[in-house]
């Protein structure tokens, strides 16, 4: 079988790429090139293409860099920027797994003749009578289910998870075994294309007019403080809102352009039982009757544990009150048991 692996420079894709090769197929690495600025994080700097590339040497498999700058502007850094001007809170690395990292890797295989794409993703493929299902990682510390939760079915049955079904340790101790480069490298948690000494803001502001607003009391409606960006603030967000006179932290509840103005409450006011979601962003990793009303698990940010929902096509109904969450959030569901991804879906 030919097995095209999509290689970061990261210990993980590292482990991948080696253990498809030891199962004896024909294997080739790939490198996608999507960040054309600077970087001194994420997966896309100068120094992580040739990690990929002398793991590649040293696995004896061929290695390709395959330039996506202009598509990643397109489909994730345009998009992250028009959500902050909008007020909603973009996912760009839901949209770069979405657009990318599966949608034109998967091209590619196609058009060099690859059967399957492995990543170093922590998910997990299971068979479910004659169709692929996709289920959360081995290692709960590092599953990244949500992250690939919007796999259309037509993928899961063409992508291989090596080190799914591992322990991060065990991952590096692979690594170490077979003395890849890579084997302690340090993971990459932040968004590739802002350089951590620079931060979002500056990011932001060499694209956008940042807009100072007021911070705005739900219930009296008096002007309680202000902030110097209203794009830099997220529904549910308590940092740099400031307390009441009770003591209580503020929270973000909702994001005005037109006045401009970031409207806040307490902790407790602020939570919420249900949520919309947005129709045509509805992706089913197995094929299923529409969703009406099902009692489901759903996870609603990357880091965050599920909880019970009924879902229905255009919203759900949490059984319990939780923080808000953000427009433009992927919000994925699971089975009963927590363990199978159902589908998606991004919150409006």
């Amino acid at each position: 079988m030919k097995v095209l692996v999509a290689m970061s420079g990261g210990v993980d894709s590292s482990v991948a790429a080696a253990l498809v090769a030891e199962a004896g197929h024909e294997v080739a690495g790939v490198t996608l090139k999507l960040w054309g600025g600077e970087s001194d994080t994420g997966c896309c700097s100068v120094a992580d293409v040739e990690d990929a590339r002398r793991v590649a040497a040293q696995l004896g498999i061929d290695h390709h860099v395959l330039n996506l700058t202009e598509e990643f502007d397109h489909f994730v850094v345009d998009p992250y920027v028009a959500a902050h001007a909008a007020g909603t809170t973009p996912n760009p690395c839901v949209e770069c797994n979405r657009h990318l990292k599966f949608g034109m890797l998967f091209d590619v295989a196609d058009r060099l003749g690859f059967d399957m794409v492995a990543t170093g993703h922590h998910a997990r493929i299971a068979t479910v009578g004659d169709e692929a299902v996709l289920q959360r990682g081995a290692d709960a510390n590092k599953d990244q289910s949500y992250v690939v939760g919007m796999l259309q079915a037509e993928h899961l049955k063409r992508v291989l998870f090596p080190v799914g079904v591992m322990e991060k340790s065990e991952v590096r101790a692979i690594a170490t075994e077979r003395g890849l480069r890579t084997a302690s490298k340090a993971e990459s948690q932040d968004v590739c294309f802002i350089e951590r000494s620079k931060g979002r803001r500056n990011f932001l502001s060499t694209r956008l007019t940042l807009t100072p607003a007021a911070i705005v009391d739900q219930d009296s409606g008096t002007v309680v403080g202000e902030v110097e960006a209203l794009e830099l603030i997220t529904v549910g967000q308590r940092q740099g809102l400031g307390v009441d006179s009770d003591g209580n932290r503020r929270v973000a509840v909702t994001i005005d352009r037109s006045r401009p103005a970031v409207v806040v409450t307490t902790p407790e006011q602020a939570q919420v039982t249900s949520l919309r979601l947005d129709p045509s962003t509805w992706t089913f990793a197995v094929p299923t009757a529409e969703l009406n009303g099902d009692s489901l698990r759903v996870q609603l940010r990357s880091h965050a544990p599920s909880v019970e929902a009924r879902v229905f096509p255009d919203h759900l109904e949490l059984s319990k009150a939780i923080d808000p969450i953000a427009a433009g959030q992927l919000c994925v569901m699971f089975d009963a048991s927590d363990t199978t991804v159902i589908a998606s879906a991004v919150i409006a």
